[in-house]
């Protein structure tokens, strides 16, 4: 399922407001593009629960976003969920906060940081990829697998924890949600977006 056709912002609305912001987005030559004018965080309309979601994403310098899933709209205006953190690495001093690399591009932020990943410089596309299966869930970069984790298990709750997440009811666990594009103020470019829903069990190569 497309979801971004390149041409519309067809199926995306801003978090908690009926209709797609009227500033901090626009379509540009085929990419969906946060402006970095503060617009608001952008939703799916849809929900999902299992699913294999890839996107391409190209950064600026020093800039900040990310691919939110699972995110439900019950904290008063924030954008909770689970976070595959898109962020220039070099440049923007949110790489060198957190814990072992969890704030850095590909994380899931504030949570577990990505290993082995190989980043093109800034300029170019990246491939990002989320895979959700039940709880297991696996986070890819340039086509290599880079974190994997389970949802909700003794190890999740940990880390959790030790969090900006902790006293966040059922966090992560929740078992549908939609997907978002965060608007952390910067200008990031997104395309090919696209989500393949699945069952359980299901295997993913």
């Amino acid at each position: 399922i497309l979801l971004f056709d390149g041409t519309t912002t067809s199926g995306w609305r801003r978090n908690y407001q009926p209709s797609f912001p009227d500033k901090g987005w626009a379509v540009e030559n085929g990419s969906l593009v946060v402006l970095g004018e503060q617009g608001g965080d952008i939703i799916t309309i849809a929900e999902f629960s299992s699913f294999d979601l890839k996107f391409e994403f190209k950064l600026t310098e020093a800039a900040n976003s990310g691919v939110k899933y699972f995110v439900v709209e019950q904290y008063d205006g924030l954008s909770i969920g689970l976070e595959y953190q898109i962020l220039d690495d070099e440049r923007h001093p949110d790489a060198k906060q957190g814990v072992g690399g969890n704030r850095q591009c590909a994380a899931l932020y504030d949570l577990l940081p990505a290993t082995g990943k190989v980043m093109r410089p800034i300029g170019e596309w990246n491939q990002g990829r989320i895979v959700v299966v039940g709880n297991h869930a696996e986070h890819w970069l340039n086509g290599k697998k880079v974190l994997e984790y389970e949802r909700c298990s003794p190890a999740f709750q940990t880390v959790v924890q030790k969090s900006k997440f902790i006293g966040v009811k059922d966090f992560g666990c929740w078992p549908r949600g939609h997907i978002l594009l965060q608007d952390h103020g910067d200008k990031v470019y997104y395309r090919n977006l696209k989500i393949r829903t699945l069952s359980e069990p299901a295997s993913v190569k």
